[in-house]
């Protein structure tokens, strides 16, 4: 998914129809990134949202909204996301699945998040802040609008370490061609926290991940590959292939780390 860029900058969206075909092979229709919906199910675990409001950031192509909406209960939740391709097939998916009651789905260029102050109960992000450089900036405004006691309960993909990175991460970063912002755990505990959160804790999901990329590879150069070729092209496949590969590379070295991240608004404080 992509909540990509900075206030106040254009933005060219980077999850254009192709993309989002391919990827609906790989991760499943309107997922954008890996683990469905076993993985949303695990950052949310013990968090009760029955009646409440929630904001997914960097909803991308609806997948993971639509099954909060249906498994979890909120009275509401908001899909937001700087990408109008992604958007758009979001909003026909709730349609299509009779939730428009229920789930609403925004657009916006990248800027100040169009919700007011103190809003949801929950924030949710599935590796969504990645594609945000201003780490400090996002937490900020994501603290703005919970409501004082609400959650952030988030997975991104992460960087081990906050020095240069290796010859294999530049590597893979230029290969998957997207707008990768990647900081290290410490880096992001520390925004969280400026930002106003406490509780803040992160949970490393590399061993969970680097297993699920190789057989993800393992499946696109072989039971994948007709129905992904079918939908994109071989070209397509094959440039893909080639960042699994160099994807998996630095997740066995641990470079890149998945990560489950997780803060609360102090229940006192206002914006």
């Amino acid at each position: 998914m992509a909540a990509n860029g900075e206030a106040g900058q254009e933005h060219e969206p980077e999850y254009d129809d192709e993309a989002i075909r391919f990827l609906a092979v790989v991760w499943g229709e309107g997922y954008l990134s890996p683990g469905g919906s076993q993985e949303v199910d695990r950052v949310l675990a013990g968090i009760d949202l029955s009646g409440k409001s929630v904001l997914d950031f960097g909803c991308g192509a609806g997948g993971v909204t639509l099954h909060i909406a249906k498994a979890h209960g909120p009275a509401e939740i908001v899909g937001y996301d700087v990408e109008q391709p992604v958007v758009d097939r979001a909003r026909a998916a709730a349609v299509r699945e009779g939730l428009t009651a229920q789930v609403r789905f925004i657009a916006t260029p990248p800027s100040r998040l169009p919700f007011d102050d103190c809003e949801f109960d929950l924030v949710f992000s599935k590796d969504a802040m990645v594609h945000v450089p201003d780490k400090a900036a996002l937490f900020a405004e994501l603290f703005r609008v919970l409501k004082p006691g609400g959650r952030l309960a988030a997975s991104d993909w992460l960087i081990s370490h906050d020095g240069e990175p290796s010859q294999e991460m530049k590597d893979y970063i230029e290969a998957e061609g997207l707008s990768f912002g990647m900081a290290s755990p410490s880096h992001y505990l520390q925004a969280m926290g400026a930002a106003g959160f406490a509780d803040v804790s992160t949970t490393d999901r590399n061993g969970w991940y680097r297993e699920v990329a190789r057989t993800e590879l393992e499946r696109l150069q072989g039971a994948l590959h007709a129905a992904a070729v079918a939908a994109v092209g071989e070209a397509y496949v094959a440039k893909n292939i080639r960042t699994w590969i160099a994807m998996q590379k630095v997740l066995d070295s641990g470079e890149h780390c998945p990560t489950h991240l997780f803060g609360s608004k102090p229940a006192g404080d206002l914006p």
